[in-house]
């Protein structure tokens, strides 16, 4: 891919993911985002299945470890904290309802971006704001007022993608809200949990802490039910205030834990929405990641899918000689069946996570409890991975430009 410029919109995960490989390839990669900086922090993200594969691909599966949260398992408790179910990462060889690869999503971004190669251009605090495409490039202006051309443009700007609304009609941008708002924030570790994680339900809503940075912090976590989103996604004091508004009253530690929402800094908030698009491509622009297949966080896979689909376009740009009609076409017929497994599991996630009823959450307690004593146990944790580890990786190593 020698001589081919490419711009990649967004430096969270699919982004770099996607630079590192497109570097390697020979291509000439800028990668523009939005925030002044590498964001760091935020919420815990896993690596499952194949994802891990392609960590060991990259040559950066070491380091991911390293970056890692140690985490042994996590319990459901009711309000006087007595447990309830509980689950461990060994018993589901790391990749159950407990995932032993779990990492901040910034330092999973940092490890990447360390590794994308010294040739690829980051460039922070701007965006791509418009697009003109012809049938030799792609003109871009981006909202400092530079503007400049492109062989392509990739959006991997997330759920909320600008370079989605720039590609495609408005009844082609359908996004699903799946019911369910969660949100996450940095906290006190007032119980001392020690590599270890804690959930309290009530009819739908969800509040937990997860132990991080060494047991010296957790990470707080927040879910409740609710209609479609009528609020500005970048307004972080709204979205405050929503979450503390769903969740007052609840039991368990849920007061200590919102006590301290007024003064994160580190505070995510997002619907659970799920993007559903005709066609992930459009001439020499194409989509990534969540801007392009939305699973949502309750599935537990956006970064594996995000890690899998930046391997697979920039391996089929490669094999196809920077033939982006080719390429395209077969980076949509590879992934789409992964990503529409994954993201028909969502719902059904949500249930378990968030129950709407009191007999739901009980019965999801029991339930818990009884498959932690069954003996075909190895069976439901098959069933439980086997999602993870369904997509087959084509080998494109010998298409790194060895100069």
């Amino acid at each position: 891919m020698g001589g081919v410029k490419v711009l990649i919109s967004g430096a969270s995960i699919a982004g770099p993911a996607l630079a590192l490989w497109l570097h390697r390839y020979g291509a000439d990669v800028t990668v523009v985002e939005r925030a002044p900086a590498l964001r760091t922090g935020g919420q815990l993200v896993d690596v499952r299945g194949v994802g891990r594969e392609v960590l060991k691909r990259m040559g950066i599966a070491d380091q991911v470890r390293a970056a890692a949260e140690a985490n042994y398992g996590f319990s459901l408790v009711g309000s006087r904290n007595r447990r309830k179910g509980r689950f461990t990462t060994r018993e589901f060889g790391g990749e159950g309802p407990v995932a032993d690869i779990e990492i901040l999503r910034g330092e999973l971004s940092r490890v990447i971006v360390e590794h994308t190669g010294a040739g690829v251009d980051y460039r922070f605090g701007d965006r791509i704001a418009d697009l003109t495409t012809d049938t030799d490039g792609v003109d871009v202006t981006f909202a400092s007022g530079r503007t400049e051309r492109f062989d392509l443009v990739i959006g991997a700007d997330g759920l909320h993608s600008e370079v989605r609304d720039l590609l495609l009609s408005p009844h082609e941008r359908h996004l699903e809200h799946l019911g369910i708002y969660l949100c996450f924030w940095t906290a006190l570790n007032h119980l001392n949990l020690k590599d270890w994680t804690v959930v309290y339900s009530e009819p739908g809503r969800t509040i937990g802490m997860r132990s991080i940075l060494n047991n010296a912090k957790v990470m707080a976590f927040l879910g409740f039910r609710g209609g479609p989103p009528s609020y500005d996604w970048r307004d972080i004091a709204a979205q405050k205030r929503i979450a503390l508004a769903r969740a007052s009253g609840m039991g368990w530690e849920a007061a200590q834990l919102l006590s301290q929402i007024d003064t994160a800094d580190d505070f995510w908030f997002d619907s659970c929405t799920q993007v559903k698009l005709p066609r992930w491509s459009s001439g020499r622009v194409v989509l990534l990641g969540d801007a392009a297949w939305c699973s949502s966080p309750l599935t537990g896979h956006g970064t594996t899918l995000a890690i899998v689909g930046a391997y697979v376009l920039a391996g089929e740009l490669a094999l196809a000689g920077g033939d982006y009609d080719t390429a395209f076409a077969q980076y949509e017929r590879k992934l789409r069946p992964l990503t529409g497994n994954i993201c028909r599991s969502a719902r059904r996630f949500g249930a378990v996570m968030i129950p709407q009823t009191t007999v739901g959450i009980r019965l999801r307690n029991d339930l818990a409890q009884l498959l932690t004593h069954m003996p075909g146990k190895s069976l439901a944790a098959r069933s439980l991975i086997s999602v993870s580890n369904s997509f087959g990786l084509n080998e494109y190593a010998e298409l790194v430009d060895s100069d």
